[in-house]
């Protein structure tokens, strides 16, 4: 009897933890509503939400949803979507409502909210969530400026805002974050420069900023003691080698504005094991020690003017898979560590001067003559100015040329449909014709048919290129066919099969548009015929071969070989013009800009809006 009463109160005592840890794992109604509503609110089903009294707490992850319960809360909530099976959101859809929705989540540390197609502001109403520790909203269309309402989370450890349309500046009131370790906003259109209050944020491990718009100076970084990674890919940061935590793993200035020669004691980061600093304009001597660094795996420096003579018995990293040296003024011989047959390793050296029987390599005078022109004149070594973002633009008058039409087409180009993405694909080219647009509008206008047939008439027709073709013409885009570069992109001169020297404008595009988007301003470009312009003679798209969208156009010009007007006024004075040939420069460039204002092209005229300067004009 004892024995049947003893056991009677253990199944009680059991039953009775059951039931209490069962209750313990049930959210409170308004948190299991709020859940509901957000699902709701993303035109979003899941068989496992379709009751108020399921135990979410209980569902299983999966890998478009994942909620963590404790104590009666939700503490992480994950809702990833993709862009295939995620539906798309409803037209009355609100960012305000909807966080206002997640307000009543007041245990949330961890929200991730990523590839939903959320558009709109980020409201600050996400600095009701006082528990946040991790913020993902990457790959939506959140724009606008990051609300400072997000600096009254003083638990905030994680900023992730990547593949949005944010703009303005990077916060400076992200100091105020005591524990802020992982800041990435990369692929945005934020501005200006970085702020000061940045050296002050000792808890940050990792800084990535790459595509966007960022400009000057790096501030001083070597406060930031435990920084591990530094991404500012893309962006127009420089001139000078910013000054650095030595405990950095992975650093990346790709793409930038940087010149001058890059500090000495980066042959001493012992943790770095990526370093990419190509596409820049950095000179001076190569350092050796950074094939060898104890912990390097990755090293790329193409595309900077770095000068030096490699010997085969240096020593590297058995570590390293990949190296790129392409594009410099290296000389001597490749050394035997980067020779060694592997699978597992990727060298690239073309471009240099290198004298091992290495394939594409330039004579050495070739590197010398361009390091003398370096050291002389380091200033003037392809600057990046902001007009630069032009297209290459030219007109003349009586010897000249002036380049103020181009320039003002592809600004307008540039401004209204170019913003930095990063698409990592294959490409591929295909073919446009330039008169889809306003086809019929055009042969309407008997006005623009009989003046432009005059002034153009001895022109090549204008017609869409191949990109083979343009590869051919400039032996794949080699070194010596550049002959100038700016923040969007290259110039390059070209020979066609038929012996026609050609301009090759390459502009690379920051959004995903289709070849369509971009057709109108092309049909701008296109009616540029006059004698007193460099016009152009047609274009190519590039386009990403998953979704056709455009990633970079080329826009081909008739080559002016004899100079700008700058050289011809203020140059060598065997070189520079007499008072008569400036007077006739004078109004020949008068003429391309009356051409351009006149309304002789349709639609041209609300446009021609630039900067004009001599830099623009060029000789024939």
């Amino acid at each position: 009897m004892a024995k049947s009463a003893a056991l009677h109160s253990c199944h009680l005592l059991l039953l009775m933890l059951f039931l209490a840890i069962n209750h313990s794992d049930q959210l409170p109604p308004s948190q299991t509503q709020a859940l509901l509503k957000t699902f709701q609110l993303l035109n979003y089903q899941l068989a496992a939400l379709s009751s108020f009294n399921t135990d979410l707490c209980s569902i299983e992850p999966t890998p478009s949803f994942t909620a963590v319960c404790y104590e009666d809360n939700i503490t992480q909530l994950h809702i990833i979507g993709n862009n295939i099976g995620f539906p798309q959101l409803p037209q009355d859809f609100s960012t305000d409502t909807f966080f206002a929705n997640l307000a009543s989540l007041s245990s949330l540390k961890v929200l991730s909210l990523v590839s939903l197609g959320i558009w709109g502001s980020l409201p600050g109403s996400l600095g009701y969530l006082s528990s946040l520790e991790i913020v993902n909203v990457s790959s939506n269309y959140f724009s606008g400026a990051i609300p400072v309402q997000l600096s009254s989370l003083k638990n905030l450890q994680t900023i992730i805002l990547d593949h949005n349309k944010f703009t303005g500046e990077v916060p400076g009131w992200l100091s105020s974050l005591p524990v802020l370790s992982v800041l990435s906003l990369k692929n945005n259109t934020l501005t200006g420069s970085l702020p000061f209050s940045m050296t002050t944020l000792q808890t940050l491990r990792v800084l990535a900023l790459s595509n966007n718009y960022l400009v000057g100076e790096v501030p001083d970084l070597s406060n930031l003691t435990n920084l591990q990674v530094l991404d500012l890919e893309d962006n127009y940061f420089g001139p000078h080698f910013p000054t650095l935590p030595t405990k950095l793993v992975s650093l990346v200035l790709r793409n930038n504005r940087f010149h001058f020669s890059i500090p000495a004691e980066l042959g001493s980061y012992y943790q770095l094991q990526k370093l990419d600093i190509s596409l820049n304009e950095f000179v001076g001597p190569f350092l050796p020690s950074l094939l060898s660094l104890p912990s390097i795996n990755y090293l790329d420096i193409s595309g900077n003017k770095f000068k030096g003579k490699l010997l085969q018995n240096m020593t590297c990293n058995s570590e390293l898979v990949f190296v790129n040296l392409t594009s410099n003024l290296l000389t001597g011989e490749l050394p035997n560590c980067l020779q060694l047959d592997s699978r597992s390793r990727v060298v690239l050296y073309s471009r240099n001067c290198l004298s091992n029987e290495a394939k594409g390599q330039h004579a050495s005078g070739f590197c010398h003559n361009e390091a003398l022109a370096v050291n002389v004149r380091p200033d003037e070594q392809n600057n990046k100015r902001p007009h630069d973002k032009a297209v290459l633009a030219s007109s003349t008058a009586g010897g000249i040329v002036g380049g103020i039409a181009v320039v003002g087409v592809a600004f307008l180009v540039i401004k209204r449909v170019n913003s930095k993405a990063s698409v990592k694909t294959l490409t591929r080219s295909i073919t446009e014709r330039a008169s889809l647009v306003n086809t019929a509008k055009l042969l309407s206008d008997a006005r623009y048919i009989s003046v432009t047939m005059k002034l153009g008439a001895s022109l090549a027709p204008y017609r869409t290129y191949a990109l083979e073709e343009l590869k051919e013409a400039t032996n794949d885009f080699d070194a010596p066919s550049l002959i100038g570069e700016g923040s969007h992109g290259q110039i390059y001169k070209g020979k066609l099969s038929d012996g026609t020297f050609i301009a090759i404008r390459s502009l690379k595009m920051r959004k995903r548009h289709s070849p369509q988007t971009y057709m109108h301003h092309i049909e701008l470009i296109s009616k540029l015929r006059h004698c007193h312009l460099v016009s152009a003679l047609g274009h190519c798209f590039e386009c990403n071969q998953d979704d056709s969208s455009v990633s970079r156009i080329f826009l081909i010009f008739e080559f002016v070989p004899n100079g700008t007007l700058r050289g011809c006024i203020s140059g060598l004075p065997r070189h520079r013009f007499t008072w008569t040939q400036r007077i006739a420069a004078a109004i020949g460039v008068v003429k391309g800009i009356q051409f351009l204002h006149t309304g002789t092209v349709p639609g041209m005229s609300r446009v021609v809006s630039f900067p004009g300067s001599r830099g623009n004009v060029q000789a024939r």
